[in-house]
């Protein structure tokens, strides 16, 4: 080819490029720079330890499995927030030996443990199809492109080394992870799996988008993470997810908001006990969430309740009563850290619990001081009078019985709900 068919040539070249750019250009990755990370879902971790539980707490489950053997495991994720891709968090907090993530994967979920063949695909990290993670540490996945939608189920499958014991888990009576024998790594369906009520390893999903959405944490105990709904199969039950659904309807909103939630039940603020303390994983479980705005606190009942008579304190010195006054400094603790790093806090006020195992009158004075400092505060960003709207009228020291799931301590479905539409959502907007 002679130089001037040279030219005649790539003239053609370019010309066709450019007939073409047109319909290439919108399947292209958008820029990383118009994309930021946003936490869609999340669990609050916590050690896997098997303990008595005092009255008020919900069960654990019993027969404790040391080791995760030669199995699968496939964990169902509910985002808050739609993207164009997504990463996954792995955690090894709690262990006290290195993690070996073999293989995981990702897909979009379709009921129950099956998932979408079309969109299965492996997870990398760092390029590279497992990871070994450092005791008290943890690491994303790479990002995947996976289109995220709200509500719809991302599901997590993963393979660890057999030989590893469980160590970092969050427990959810609504279960969703599922184990299968042998490697199930890329298999969609998934028949005669074995159900759990524990999720493992997994503790966040982020998604990229190019929006600048407004992520709520929920931080507290067993009332936020939704022990006591009549039904915990059905979303949304729990007040995070009666909230969420709040905020998607309000016109304009849609995809605009995640509510996360960081509740354990059985948590206490200024003690450890089941999973850290408040004061201790705020940092963590709240702060640390990709792009947080708003956090909404409601922590303290258990470190009034889990006390034991002034006689029996020697005996166990975890269960001390704590004061008031030092429930109201682990509080502000909170509060100061949060507007620290720029996010806003709505306080809410601790709920009756009279008729409960553990509630008592002693108690029930330190609750009324502790709620009476959360009215009185100017410092946050809103005051949330969980109390005032869930009490009974004929005895405020108690649950509305509309609203009571029956234990006197946690809200049934109708509880929940009136705790989600006691929440300002302009407070949430701004």
């Amino acid at each position: 080819m002679n130089l001037a068919s040279r030219f005649l040539f790539a003239r053609c070249l370019g010309v066709l490029l450019l007939a073409v750019w047109p319909f290439v250009a919108p399947a292209q990755p958008r820029a990383a720079a118009d994309l930021r990370w946003v936490a869609s879902w999340a669990a609050a971790p916590q050690d896997y330890v098997q303990t008595p539980l005092p009255p008020g707490v919900a069960p654990l489950p019993a027969a404790p499995v040391p080791t995760f053997g030669s199995r699968t495991l496939r964990q169902r994720l509910q985002p808050m927030l739609g993207g164009e891709q997504v990463r996954i968090r792995f955690s090894n907090l709690f262990g006290k030996v290195p993690l070996r993530v073999m293989a995981a994967s990702v897909a979009r979920g379709t009921g129950a443990g099956a998932v979408s063949p079309a969109t299965l695909q492996r997870l990398r990290f760092d390029g590279r199809n497992g990871i070994t993670i450092a005791p008290g540490e943890e690491a994303w996945s790479d990002a995947v492109r996976l289109g995220v939608e709200p509500g719809q189920d991302v599901v997590v499958t993963f393979r660890l080394d057999p030989r590893m014991p469980f160590a970092t888990v969050h427990h959810l009576p609504q279960g969703g992870t599922w184990t299968m024998p042998g490697n199930a790594l890329m298999r969609p369906q998934w028949r005669d799996a074995t159900s759990s009520p524990w999720n493992h390893v997994v503790t966040g999903l982020d998604v990229a988008n190019g929006a600048t959405p407004r992520v709520v944490v929920a931080f507290g105990d067993s009332i936020t993470e939704g022990v006591g709904a009549d039904d915990a199969q059905a979303l949304p039950a729990r007040y995070p997810d009666r909230l969420a659904s709040r905020l998607r309807e309000r016109p304009g909103s849609a995809g605009s908001f995640a509510v996360i939630n960081a509740g354990i039940a059985g948590n206490r603020l200024l003690a450890d006990g089941i999973g850290p303390s408040g004061v201790e994983r705020f940092r963590r479980d709240v702060l640390a969430q990709s792009g947080v705005t708003h956090v909404v606190i409601l922590i303290g009942i258990n470190d009034i309740g889990l006390s034991l008579p002034p006689a029996m304190q020697a005996l166990a010195p975890a269960f001390k009563p704590p004061s008031a006054e030092q429930i109201t400094a682990g509080l502000q603790q909170l509060v100061f850290e949060a507007h620290a790093k720029g996010v806003k806090v709505l306080l809410g006020t601790l709920l009756p619990f009279k008729g409960a195992g553990y509630w008592s009158e002693e108690k029930e004075a330190r609750r009324q001081a502790v709620n009476r400092w959360i009215r009185g505060r100017q410092d946050v960003d809103a005051v949330v009078d969980f109390d005032k709207v869930l009490r009974n009228p004929a005895d405020p020291a108690t649950l509305n019985p509309l609203y009571d799931s029956g234990d006197h301590l946690h809200p049934r479905n109708a509880g929940y709900a009136a705790m989600a539409g006691a929440i300002d959502l302009k407070e949430l907007q701004e």
